[in-house]
């Protein structure tokens, strides 16, 4: 009897289904852009990492709202950013502008890669992460979607990559970069979805998705071309004097103290005062 009680118990094995679901689905997503690309549909490649980032936001929020994150479904998720934020963006540029350029294009696409691979990595360890409200490095998903929504503006108006082939490999050598550097990027987290907004927030948001849906491809690139420039803009702000540990270099050096520092100290003399 004592047994058969403690067998149950004991923790059930077994593996989430809808969230990892979720991920499968970005997975396959980014899986679907190679195999396009690989067959010139560069459009469809294109709207495929977007697809897949769309997934990759989901997951994560459906297993925190059903209490079913795992150690298994962290790593799955890592895994699966790895290809539809790292390999499959790559690889469609290499496919769309890069093929035609040798080692400059294949090393240009490899440096994307690795970028992506070790962001994934430093997410992954947690170094030097200090502030929730930032990320340390662009986010590999908005990386991927510079990267995507140039590749898909430039099939709307039938561009051929290969002409343009070392601004293709220039954008997605910099992108990669963007990635392990120590450059602060608003993580939009401290954000309360939560709380009330007036009738006229709404209608402009209702306004910004007719805007997107009416030129998708040119107002996701611009989006989030704008947000890769945001984070250098964002760092040179927040520091007194920009030093080589603010741009690149170990976790230690990039913790950014003395400025958030700084901005408590004066954030509390602004409430002193208006006490």
């Amino acid at each position: 009897m004592t047994e058969s009680k403690t067998n149950d118990t004991s923790p059930r094995k077994g593996i989430y289904l809808l969230p990892n679901l979720l991920t499968t689905a970005g997975l396959f997503s980014g899986f679907f852009a190679i195999v396009s690309s690989m067959n010139g549909r560069f459009e469809a490649a294109a709207v495929a990492i977007f697809v897949a980032m769309i997934f990759d936001g989901l997951d994560g929020r459906v297993a925190r709202l059903t209490n079913t994150q795992s150690e298994f479904g962290a790593q799955y998720d890592s895994m699966s950013d790895m290809l539809s934020f790292g390999m499959a963006p790559a690889l469609v540029a290499y496919n769309w502008g890069l093929a035609e350029y040798g080692k400059f294009g294949w090393l240009a696409a490899f440096i994307f890669v690795a970028c992506a691979a070790l962001r994934l990595a430093r997410f992954n360890a947690n170094l030097g992460v200090t502030d929730g409200r930032f990320f340390q490095g662009l986010a590999s998903p908005a990386a991927a979607a510079i990267v995507a929504g140039m590749v898909w503006t430039g099939s709307i108006y039938q561009i051929d990559g290969d002409n343009i082939g070392y601004l293709v490999g220039l954008l997605t050598i910099v992108t990669g970069l963007l990635m392990v550097s120590n450059f602060r990027y608003n993580s939009f987290k401290d954000v309360n979805w939560r709380d009330k907004v007036s009738f006229l927030t709404i209608l402009l948001v209702v306004l910004v998705f007719v805007v997107i849906a009416s030129r998708p491809a040119e107002m996701l690139f611009g989006i989030f071309f704008i947000y890769a420039c945001s984070g250098p803009v964002t760092t040179i702000r927040s520091v007194r004097k920009l030093k080589l540990e603010h741009v690149v270099g170990d976790s230690d050096d990039a913790d950014f103290a003395d400025a958030d520092k700084d901005t408590t100290a004066t954030d509390a003399k602004d409430d002193s005062k208006s006490l």
